[in-house]
């Protein structure tokens, strides 16, 4: 899910507006609108907890991101505090605070912010984040269109120096989805997450490997719901549709849904 200050917001469904140009492809906000009435429909959804994801695209705006993140948590029903970093002096500082503070989730975007993963100024919060085995949600695939330090191999680098680091890759890391499935199987604390994958919109761009249900299957429990929330071109139910599609059972369905995004969060701790 993003929730994020109302100007930054303004601004991202500003820059989906021209996706076309961006992406190839029109990319209609399907949820457009007022903060309110997104958290209505997410309750009108049954979503009962949920990490609200922010993320900077330049130096100085994690900071205040993580603090709007911590405060928006703290005062919003069925949200969880969560924070962001950037490569940046100070990095180690505000984000030791948030964990201190009881940040539950991280988000990282590598894309959006166009910075290396690598970078030495990252190293220690990379370290700080796997003492504190809190989740780093990031977007370091190619898709929707490479960046400069995308790609799961580049970000692998960063894995075999923090091998406890608690990784959710984001859109599974599409299109990266071979490499994004390697990397759960080499590493017991990366899991996948779910969103816009095997959704109608994204099987046109980047779709999954015809063995994708089977692969999934030898994961267990290191699959979890993501949705892109409110910015996605279609409603909410199409992902519930897609994962569903997949034909992995009830049981699959439990954990993805619900039980491995609550052990995530520690929802209900």
């Amino acid at each position: 899910m993003h929730f994020l200050p109302t100007r930054v917001m303004d601004k991202v469904w500003a820059y989906f507006d021209d996706a076309a140009v961006h992406y190839g492809v029109e990319w209609p906000i399907h949820y457009r609108l007022p903060e309110a009435d997104r958290l209505s429909a997410l309750r009108s959804f049954g979503v009962t907890g949920f990490a609200p994801l922010v993320y900077p695209h330049k130096p100085g705006m994690a900071s205040w991101l993580t603090s709007w993140a911590m405060d928006f948590g703290a005062r919003t029903p069925g949200a969880v505090p969560t924070a962001t970093l950037y490569p940046e002096p100070g990095v180690v500082s505000y984000l030791g605070d948030a964990v201190a503070a009881g940040a539950r989730c991280v988000k990282a975007h590598v894309q959006v912010g166009g910075y290396d993963p690598r970078d030495e100024l990252l190293e220690p919060a990379w370290g700080l984040l796997a003492e504190a085995g809190v989740p780093v949600v990031i977007h370091c695939g190619h898709g929707p269109v490479p960046g400069e330090f995308t790609g799961l191999s580049l970000f692998e680098q960063v894995l075999r120096r923090h091998p406890r680091l608690v990784v959710v890759l984001a859109h599974a890391g599409m299109p990266e989805f071979d490499e994004a499935l390697r990397l759960a199987a080499s590493y017991e604390t990366v899991f996948l997450d779910t969103t816009m994958v095997g959704t109608p919109f994204a099987e046109r761009m980047s779709p999954v490997p015809a063995d994708w249900s089977a692969r999934l299957a030898d994961l267990g429990d290191r699959v979890a719901l993501g949705t892109d929330f409110p910015n996605i071109p279609y409603d909410y139910a199409t992902q519930l549709r897609a994962i569903e599609s997949w034909g992995l059972g009830t049981d699959f369905l439990r954990r993805v849904l619900h039980d491995t995004p609550a052990r995530l969060l520690r929802l209900g701790a």
